[in-house]
């Protein structure tokens, strides 16, 4: 089995926070302040998710693998999502979001179902600090949807009719 670097450490954290960061911008009201500012931190997260996975190539001894196919993928989808909501194309860049967001869920999926993977050994052989880890990633993905909610309340006058839209 291969070490926890700061490599792949920073590459399941960013997953795992951007996968419950999906559910709160799915499940709640869209194109305001809080979806802005979420929604680019939930860019960031996938974009680093996808462009890290590049340099982890343990699964096959060095070579790529299926779920790099995914990560080119969600380059492209998330990059063209972003391309859609600059044009006012909503609906481009909902199904682009929404695609990349599913296909970082079958990722994760895959992630801890096989057994012999990383994930599903820590949380068998380091129950507490697969526990841990699990309760500060959500905990973590908690902070972020409380600080966007506080940032977002100081940017509501910027949205209120009459004032100047701040762009997206």
């Amino acid at each position: 089995m291969h070490a926890w670097t700061l490599l792949l450490v920073s590459h399941v954290t960013a997953a795992v926070v951007s996968v419950g960061l999906g559910v709160v911008q799915l499940s709640r009201r869209k194109g305001d302040t809080r979806h802005r500012l979420l929604g680019r931190v939930w860019v960031v997260l996938m974009l680093w998710t996808a462009v890290s996975s590049f340099w982890i190539r343990h699964l096959r001894d060095g070579a790529f693998s299926w779920l790099h196919i995914l990560s080119l993928v969600t380059l492209v989808t998330v990059t063209l999502g972003l391309l859609a909501i600059r044009r006012g194309d909503v609906r481009g860049h909902r199904g682009n979001m929404v695609g990349s967001w599913l296909g970082s869920v079958v990722a994760m999926v895959f992630a801890v179902a096989l057994p012999s993977r990383m994930i599903p050994t820590f949380a068998v052989d380091e129950r507490l600090g697969a526990a841990t880890a699990l309760a500060t990633l959500a905990a973590a993905t908690a902070v972020l949807v409380v600080v966007g909610d506080r940032l977002a309340r100081r940017g509501v006058a910027a949205d209120a009719p009459g004032q100047p839209a701040r762009s997206a």
